[in-house]
């Protein structure tokens, strides 16, 4: 029998990634005038209308109709064929406090939100990620920018990859079992055209060399014709890709969904944590992959629950008790420790959450401090 492990992505024009994108927007307008504000901002997209609603607390105003607005044209929606765009797409906010018991559960170091979250790191790809998540998320990466950069001019702004990836019998990635491209386009393109053009200018850009063999199943547009799509053929919702932005099938999700979520909410920054952790764990030699969770409720100042999954037999409490020492798992510690408070998110809320080496995503910046403590434990 097989051991597959697969993802998904999605291209920036995807209904429910717009709505994540336009969340984390806000957010980051937000915090660039207040970085001490609290958000849980929610963006529901339809034909013709995007509708912003959530709770905030914070000293800042931003003018949401046109961070929505900027945010839509900057992913591509500028022609009115699309059925939907950045000029005419209509914006009702309805925003309220944040709930005044809310707010006291988040004061001090407590934790703001009760929730399960859980980070992951591997290494069989350089950025310690999944392949399947690198393959996939490589795939509408591509996608976008031959689109934006006007390369492939008949490429619209939605759009879907799935890889499934193919292990041995030592959990080493050794093939691609399949591959589904899902791409909206212009309605004059051939259907060869298109074909051609998404295996030769994305996958093969993408996959790396000797994945691809003569039984990988490739599919593109296996329904034909992929015309009308975005918010004018489905609704979006921020939160809807939770999977698609962590770790695909090789590791579970937490449950909860990060975009439009300020850092006070573990659900999100204990994510990141969790990943950091996962990381260097993985980083140090201990282990070839490594599953952290962290369980937080509301109002406590630690996680109750730590725990370590390794694929090696290391002693997994002193491995904690090493962590613990190393690291200040608090919401305070780890917003300090990561650098939460600074507008860092709309460039998360693409394309995955983790694997990005970008030096303002400190969960991804590996500590050779740390690394060397670790071996050493």
């Amino acid at each position: 029998m097989k051991n597959l492990k697969s993802a998904e992505a999605v291209c920036q024009g995807h209904p429910d990634k717009i709505a994540d994108i336009i969340s984390d927007a806000i957010l980051d307008e937000l915090l660039r005038k207040d970085p001490y504000t609290r958000s849980s901002i929610e963006t529901l997209i339809t034909t013709g209308l995007v509708h912003v609603s959530g709770e905030l607390s914070t000293d800042a105003y931003v003018d949401i109709p046109e961070i929505v607005r900027g945010t839509l044209i900057e992913i591509g929606y500028t022609k009115p064929e699309y059925g939907f765009d950045g000029y005419t797409a209509g914006v009702i906010t309805t925003i309220s406090d944040q709930s005044p018991e809310l707010a006291l559960g988040l004061s001090g170091d407590k934790a703001g939100d009760t929730g399960i979250v859980v980070g992951y790191a591997t290494n069989e790809t350089e950025n310690y990620m999944p392949l399947a998540c690198n393959i996939a998320n490589g795939i509408v990466k591509k996608i976008d920018e031959l689109r934006k950069d006007d390369i492939v001019p008949f490429f619209r702004p939605d759009g879907k990859a799935v890889a499934v990836v193919e292990y041995d019998e030592n959990n080493k990635p050794v093939r691609l079992d399949s591959i589904t491209v899902l791409v909206q386009h212009e309605p004059y393109v051939a259907e060869y055209e298109l074909k051609e053009t998404v295996i030769e200018r994305v996958i093969k850009e993408v996959v790396p060399e000797g994945f691809i063999d003569e039984k990988t199943n490739i599919v593109i547009n296996p329904i034909g014709r992929f015309i009308i799509g975005g918010p004018m053929a489905d609704t979006g919702l921020t939160g809807r890709k939770t999977i698609a932005d962590a770790y695909g099938t090789a590791a579970p999700s937490g449950g909860s969904a990060f975009s439009g979520k300020d850092p006070t909410k573990v659900d999100r920054s204990a994510s990141y944590m969790a990943r950091w952790i996962a990381k260097h764990i993985v980083a140090a030699g201990l282990a070839n992959s490594c599953l952290v969770e962290l369980v937080y409720v509301i109002g406590t100042e630690y996680p109750i629950t730590i725990d370590i999954k390794t694929d090696t037999n290391i002693d997994k409490e002193k491995l904690i008790k090493k962590i613990t020492d190393l690291v200040d798992l608090s919401p305070s510690g780890i917003i300090e420790k990561l650098g939460l408070r600074n507008p860092i998110y709309k460039m998360t809320s693409s394309y995955g959450h983790f694997g990005k080496e970008v030096e303002e995503l400190k969960w991804e910046t590996l500590d050779k401090e740390i690394i060397g403590e670790l071996r050493d434990a």
